[in-house]
């Protein structure tokens, strides 16, 4: 089967396509487990962290992607989760352990043990893959297979900080970056708080149009002061400065919810320094997204399903998978990138 693989850490340039195109043996399922015929997967920042060493290290040579949706098409002797033929999503969270007192509490995506679909098992930037069907999830009717690829993390990871957040309809929310997680996340809060006014804070001017389109009730550079302060701000970015910035916009009381793994250095940080006064007291918070659990991976699927919540995708040819990493690094951004694997 075709696959694109990382086959080292290093930095994503003009001149440099880590991904690569290869040829790698079907795989075989294990007894819980099945195969999947992928037909697409979405393009995420984590790939770029991936590649270029933010996160933890990936077990290499490794099939990035952790959006997938696609076709049951074998099965395990014990896996009747799923018939053949059925459509199914993987998302970030592979495995976990199911045994310490984070699994147990439904805490699993702070598992020791867990494992990321992409990173320490082969993802979904090639033909098939094998998941264990307790990791697999059923996809909604009404969304195309490039419609929900995003869900399964540009949305999940989006709705379990929106969770995070503990908002009350009708406090104000904000936004820091307007890409996949984003759009996504702005409109599953204009469905789940309708009293609820959203403001989004983005460097580019076509991601502020965009959300504008989409209800934001202002939008305004990085750096900007919102017109009130906000109750709630969700990071999107992959920068340091927004999050210094959201805090100044916080009301006495609210929360920043970081929805990120790792944070891109850069020349300026050294200058970007917290200033308890300004950005923490007044009982402020921080608090950072882990990864996913299983529970927000169904509940954002069935949310989806009663919105009804629809993403703007840009599609790509799998070969084609180091030009959407590029755009993505350039912030050429509308909505989410996903890979067409099949037809």
């Amino acid at each position: 089967m075709k696959a694109m693989v990382i086959n080292t850490i290093t930095q994503l340039s003009e001149s440099a396509t880590p991904l690569e195109m290869v040829h790698l043996p079907e795989p075989e399922p294990r007894p819980d487990e099945i195969v999947v015929r992928v037909s697409v997967c979405g393009v995420c920042h984590t790939e770029l962290d991936e590649i270029e060493g933010r996160t933890p290290p990936p077990t290499l040579p490794i099939v990035p992607g952790h959006q997938v949706v696609g076709y049951v098409v074998r099965r395990g002797e014990r896996a009747s989760r799923f018939a053949v033929g059925e459509r199914v999503g993987v998302a970030w969270i592979y495995s976990s352990c199911g045994r310490c007192t984070y699994c147990r509490s439904g805490r699993e995506n702070l598992c020791a043990h867990f494992r990321a679909t992409g990173r320490d098992a082969h993802g979904g930037y090639a033909e098939a893959m094998v998941v264990s069907q307790d990791y697999a999830y059923a996809v909604p009717e009404g969304l195309t297979d490039a419609e929900a690829a995003p869900m399964l993390c540009a949305g999940a990871v989006g709705y379990r900080s929106l969770m995070l957040c503990d908002l009350r309809d009708g406090q104000a929310l904000g936004l820091t970056g307007f890409g996949a997680s984003g759009h996504l996340v702005l409109q599953a809060a204009r469905a789940k708080y309708p009293h609820t006014p959203v403001f989004v804070f983005a460097r580019n001017p076509e991601e502020r149009q965009f959300a504008e389109e989409l209800g934001a009730v202002w939008t305004g550079t990085t750096e900007a002061v919102a017109p009130r302060p906000l109750d709630a701000i969700i990071d999107t970015t992959p920068a340091w400065r927004p999050v210094v910035e959201a805090l100044r916009n916080l009301a006495p009381g609210g929360r920043l919810v970081i929805n990120a793994i790792r944070k891109e250095a850069s020349d300026q940080d050294s200058l970007l320094k917290l200033n308890y006064a300004t950005h923490l007291w007044l009982e402020r918070e921080i608090k950072s997204v882990a990864n996913v659990t299983r529970a927000d991976v169904r509940e954002f699927l069935s949310l989806v399903a009663q919105i009804p919540l629809r993403p703007t995708v840009q599609e790509y040819e799998l070969s084609d998978a180091n030009v959407a990493l590029m755009e993505m690094r350039r912030s050429r951004i509308r909505g989410a990138k996903v890979l067409r694997i099949s037809k």
